[in-house]
């Protein structure tokens, strides 16, 4: 199968690390295509940053129409329900796959992330999914989204004393790891905490491999209906529907 997977934010480094990561994964037969939008923030860090990598989404899933899956690969899930009008090849966001694992993994579990200033939008996620019963707990580390890029052992050491934390003060048995950008650090925590320690990204690639194994794709009656035949304007223009980019 092909899938992408697609860093909402433009930062060329994550994005191949994210993608790579997903091949460590991957089963013999899936190749993996790493792309992120032509335009928008290096980084999402707040609603400001996510509401315009949510065009750039809808950008690169056009550009990929051949995808046989789609990882949204960050944890805000950017464009995710943009994406699933856009596509019948199933699509998933990186928070909304984690938190399912989790929550067959542990009675409860609590997400580290980066800024503190997101953790509300993980919060919004929680509730969105359905998972406020499981979630126990949402803690930022401060550790800039950029710094993952190359992240030594300060950082490791800094999220890996985030989650101990965690899971004291909210008596979770698993950490979801709240940014894509964290997948190469998974298995280094899993080793030191260890609990089982979640990276959406790698539990995305598992999914969607079996949603593609089973004939399943994203549903086009309904909510999830194609786009409706329209105009865009000024810069937006090529993304109208169903006119392709250049």
């Amino acid at each position: 199968m092909k899938l992408l997977v697609l860093n909402p934010n433009t930062s060329a480094a994550m994005t191949e690390a994210i993608a790579q990561a997903a091949r460590t994964v991957a089963a013999p037969g899936t190749t993996v295509v790493g792309a992120c939008p032509s335009f928008g923030p290096r980084s999402i860090e707040g609603f400001y940053d996510e509401a315009v990598a949510t065009a750039g989404v809808a950008e690169q899933v056009r550009l990929h129409a051949d995808a046989q899956g789609i990882v949204i690969a960050c944890f805000g899930d950017p464009g995710l329900d943009a994406a699933r009008e856009a596509t019948t090849a199933p699509v998933l966001g990186v928070a909304e796959a984690a938190f399912h694992a989790a929550s067959l993994l542990a009675t409860g579990f609590s997400v580290v992330t980066t800024m503190t200033r997101t953790c509300t939008i993980a919060e919004h996620l929680v509730h969105k999914y359905g998972f406020e019963r499981r979630c126990r707990g949402i803690h930022g580390t401060d550790i800039p989204v950029l710094a993952l890029e190359a992240a030594g052992d300060d950082v490791l050491a800094q999220i890996e004393a985030c989650a101990r934390d965690a899971l004291t003060r909210d008596r979770s048995g698993a950490i979801v790891l709240g940014c894509a950008g964290m997948a190469s650090l998974c298995g280094h925590l899993q080793q030191r905490l260890g609990v089982p320690v979640i990276d959406g990204v790698a539990v995305a690639v598992k999914l969607l491999e079996g949603l593609h194994a089973l004939g399943l794709g994203t549903s086009k009656q309904g909510d999830y209906a194609r786009p409706l035949p329209k105009v865009y304007a000024g810069w937006a223009a090529p993304l109208g529907w169903p006119a392709l980019p250049d």
